[in-house]
């Protein structure tokens, strides 16, 4: 087993730095100026190749490459080309705006389609499992900024039930309940909209896994020693598709960044994914790089918590050992 993780460290490590390269490289090939997107034209040629200096774009670029991954490796994101902020603390004011948001819609939507695919599966062929279905087929068939931007024009603009932008109502309320209570107020509309569109996925795949185990020997033999059907759907039935169901919500966490990018910009909230495309639109490279390099992260970790998880939930998994061993 230790050997097993080793190889997985490894690996893990030899991909964070295929990141690390590609963000690099990927937006130094990219089109357009760095410099000439943050100054004014009417700079001289004197004050261009300063500022060029400043950002340590006169390096050569190996140079620049190693600082780049010292940097990166020390979460020292330096300073964004555009709002001439640290880059860490412009993350760090926007990663809770973006966990909450796309954080609680991941949790509900999953909760939420495996309580459905769990019924469907259970009364198979009945008018539950048809509407589970023919739901779910439907929810994630529209593309997502369609979706919210029709729930924005009704419920925001034609009905103004929801606020039509940002994170926070302006003037700030006062008081702590009053801030939270317009912080939820304006939250639940792009966090619906993510609910809207993610639970189908979940509950026909769930539906789909169910079926299956419910199929299986050990489950007629549960039937047959007098157990009630509550008890064979959920002590034997699910939990014997729980690991795959882990598997896929941890590898479902890295969405969290790079699922807000298009509901942070229709609903012109103060989140990591619409920081993600001002900085790609304004060639800010120390800010799209660090955003990328976090989800690159967070994708690794997602990864390696599967395995970890899949082991625990299933104690047939021997992870590391041979099959006959």
């Amino acid at each position: 087993m230790r050997s097993y993780w080793i190889r997985r460290a490894i690996g893990a490590a030899a991909v964070l730095l295929l990141v690390i390269a590609a963000n690099f490289f990927l937006f130094r090939i990219m089109p357009g100026d760095v410099v000439s997107s943050i100054v004014d034209p009417r700079f001289s040629p004197e004050a261009k190749e300063r500022m060029r200096e400043v950002f340590g774009l006169d390096q050569p670029l190996l140079r620049q490459f190693v600082i780049y991954v010292r940097r990166m490796l020390t979460f020292d994101f330096g300073i964004s080309f555009l709002s001439q902020r640290p880059i860490w603390d412009e993350l760090r004011s926007r990663v809770p705006n973006t966990i909450a948001l796309l954080g609680s819609a991941l949790l509900i939507s999953s909760a939420l389609g495996t309580w459905l695919g769990v019924q469907a599966a259970r009364k198979r062929g009945g008018i539950t499992e048809k509407v589970v279905l023919i739901s779910g087929s439907i929810s994630f068939s529209f593309p997502s900024f369609f979706v919210q931007l029709v729930l924005l024009l009704f419920l925001a603009y034609t009905l103004p039930v929801f606020p039509l932008r940002g994170s926070v109502s302006i003037p700030v309320p006062q008081g702590a309940i009053d801030r939270m209570l317009d912080y939820i107020w304006h939250l639940l509309l792009p966090a619906g909209s993510l609910v809207l569109l993610g639970f189908g996925s979940w509950a026909i795949y769930v539906r789909n896994l169910m079926v299956k185990t419910l199929g299986e020997d050990f489950i007629l033999l549960a039937r047959a020693k007098g157990f009630s059907e509550s008890r064979v759907l959920w002590n034997h039935a699910f939990r014997s598709a729980l690991p795959p169901i882990l598997t896929i919500f941890l590898l479902a966490l890295p969405g969290i960044v790079s699922g807000a990018v298009i509901t942070e910009t229709v609903f012109s909230l103060h989140g990591v994914g619409k920081y993600l495309l001002d900085s790609i639109m304004g060639h800010d490279y120390p800010a799209a790089g660090a955003a990328f390099y976090i989800l690159g992260l967070l994708t690794i970790i997602s990864n390696l918590a599967a395995d970890a998880a899949y082991a625990i939930a299933d104690p047939r998994i021997k992870v590391g050992r041979r099959a006959g061993m």
